[in-house]
Parts: structure tokens; sequence; C-alpha cells
């Protein structure tokens, strides 16, 4: 799962990556100061590992990890490709969710893009420019649409859909605030469009005190309350404010993710998977071969490893059950996969 930091340039998009990926991107004062996106890894800490590395002293334990993606500022006209904004558009493209970062921080030594500091002008400047890239995209595959389907188009039901997106696009909205039946949304992934990627707001303050006073930060808190979006504020001239355990809730939360466990004296280690997933697709995690030769998941829960403390005590009290395709992990579920390469059966112990 990959998250992708966007703004405006000169917002403390690159400081930001640094600290949570723990690296060296470059961050200078001037506009386009990253062009090529920086990848790096957020390691998840979770204290359920080191319950489990308590019990079964492995020689190491993995935690689970997310990509993130640190993308050049975009500026007005990016979606026409002004400051190379077609080329980071496409970048976003590729994540499962966008972090938005905002600047709320006055500083004259760092300059700003649009000639002084206006959060709620700022966000509308982003919003447009991603509303402006879906247009495209549904514009063009409604024209395909009317293409196939000759005279007949109108009474095709995607493309009905698609028109209604669009009449919502126009009007300035995000396509995520649209009000979707059940099957609408996922007809969608097709399309991979940018404002249907869930989002979390971070705004950078000078300091704290801002949260009370700043006018535009109440503004801005009611915009993003009627997104149904989350806010998160931090201050990245003071990195001892940032709180970081907060970040990291707030990401796994927008990717929608849980985490399951494969234990060994080998290794333990943590997997992170969305929420939805069975237990068939969370074997492709680990490895496509598990999931082509799928034949049961060996499932013990959490909480009940750590009361007894062994897989012995865990198969008297009948507390390991096995698991076909369809069942849907767990959060905190301690998963073996049984699987095939060959007509040979394989279990995926560490």
């Amino acid at each position: 799962m990959k998250c992708g930091i966007i703004g405006l340039p000169n917002i403390g998009k690159s400081t930001l990556f640094n600290i949570v990926s723990n690296s060296k991107a470059l961050s200078k004062n001037f506009p386009f100061c990253t062009i090529n996106p920086n990848y790096g890894i957020i390691k998840i800490l979770d204290k359920r590992l080191t319950e489990l590395e308590k019990i079964i002293n492995p020689l190491k334990i993995t935690p689970s990890e997310i990509k993130i993606v640190d993308i050049a500022g975009l500026i007005k006209g990016s979606h026409k490709g002004e400051g190379l904004g077609n080329k980071f558009l496409s970048h976003i493209r590729e994540t499962n969710a966008i972090i938005h970062m905002i600047r709320f921080f006055y500083d004259e030594s760092i300059t700003h893009v649009e000639g002084n500091i206006d959060p709620v002008r700022d966000k509308e400047i982003i919003d447009t420019e991603l509303q402006m890239k879906d247009l495209e995209s549904i514009e063009k595959k409604i024209y395909q649409i009317s293409r196939l389907y000759n005279s007949n188009y109108n009474k095709n039901e995607f493309y009905i859909f698609l028109k209604k997106i669009l009449n919502f696009l126009i009007k300035g909205n995000n396509i995520r605030t649209f009000p979707f039946k059940k099957w609408e949304k996922k007809s969608l992934e097709e399309l991979n469009l940018l404002t249907i990627k869930p989002i979390l707001y971070i705004c950078n303050v000078n300091n704290f005190n801002d949260l009370y006073k700043n006018l535009k930060i109440k503004q801005l808190k009611k915009i993003i309350n009627k997104e149904s979006s989350s806010i998160l504020f931090i201050s990245l001239k003071n990195k001892i404010c940032f709180d970081f355990d907060k970040f990291l809730y707030e990401i796994i939360s927008l990717l929608n993710l849980k985490t399951f466990f494969t234990v060994g004296k080998n290794e333990v280690r943590a997997w992170n998977i969305p929420k939805s997933y069975t237990a068939y697709e969370a074997s492709s995690v680990i490895h496509t071969d598990f999931q082509k030769g799928f034949i049961k998941a060996e499932i013990i829960h959490y909480d009940d490893y750590i009361q007894y403390k062994s897989e012995y005590n865990l198969k008297k009290l009948g507390k390991i059950f096995l698991s076909g395709k369809d069942y849907i992990i767990n959060d905190g579920d301690i998963v073996t996969f049984r699987f095939n390469i060959n007509k040979k059966i394989f279990y995926n112990r560490c």
C-alpha cells in the first residue's frame, strides 16, 4: 500500500517525508526542489509483535511496512502541464491514498509560489488541479462509451452514472464525497481517478498556539469536515512536537488496513492487508504461489495465543481452526497457509 504526499511547493513535504521514513530527501527553499518522486518506507512498530517475540523468541521480528512517496509540488495549471504538472499528477495516480499538506507557517525566508499565505486558497488550487484531471479521464470514458454503443449510449447504465459524476465534478466537488450506491464506486476503479482517493489533510503550523487564534484554521476545518476527511496539525519547525504515533494511526485508518501475523522460530512477521481481505487474498501478500496453490489457512486468534502461550496448548483446547478461501482475516490473526506446488503440500512456517 502506498501513500503520496502532495501540495504546493515549499510547504514542508520533503521534511515530513524525511521524518516519517527516516530518509534524506533534498529539502531546499525553491519551487520544484523535488522533481522525481522520493520513495520511502514507514515501518509500523506494532506492540503485538513484541508480545509474540517474548513467547516465541525468534531469530528476528519483521514489522509491516507502508510505502510513502514525496511528490513534487503542484501549481496552478498543473493539469495542463504547468511546472511539469502532468508528470507529477501521474505519480499521484500510482498511490492508494493521499496526504495533502497545507502551509500555515509564516517564514519570510521561505518563498510561497502564490506570494502570500492563504491555506484555504491553497487547498482549492490543489483540489482544482486534481478535479480537472479527473474531468479529462471521465470525458474520455464517456466519449468511448458513446462510440461503442452508437445511438443507444444514453441507455447504458455506466454512461448515465458517469454523467452524474461529471456534473458533480464540474460543481467543484471531489469525487470521494459523492453519495455512492453499492456498485458505483467499484465501477470507477478502472479510471484510477485522483479525487476519489482517501485523503488526510496535514497542516504545517508555526506552533500550536495558532490552532486557537487562526481564523483560517477554523475555515479550513469547516471545509474538511464537510468532506468527512481527517485533519492533523503538525509543526515541522518544532520537530519535538511531531506525534508520530498519531500520524501512523491516521495513515492506517486512511488506507483501511488490518494486520495479520506469521510466526516461527526463524521469524515473527506482521503483514498489512485491506480490511476486506479473505484468507485467499491475504495469502498472495506473502507470495503469489501461496494463492495459486491455496488449500486452507490455519487460524489462531491473537488473544488466544497470548493467553495459552504455545500451539500445543492451543491444539488441546481446540483454539486452532481451519478456514477456507472465503474466511475474512481478523485484525491480529496468526495465520499458517497450506498450499501445494506440483502436488506437494507446504506450510508457510518461518
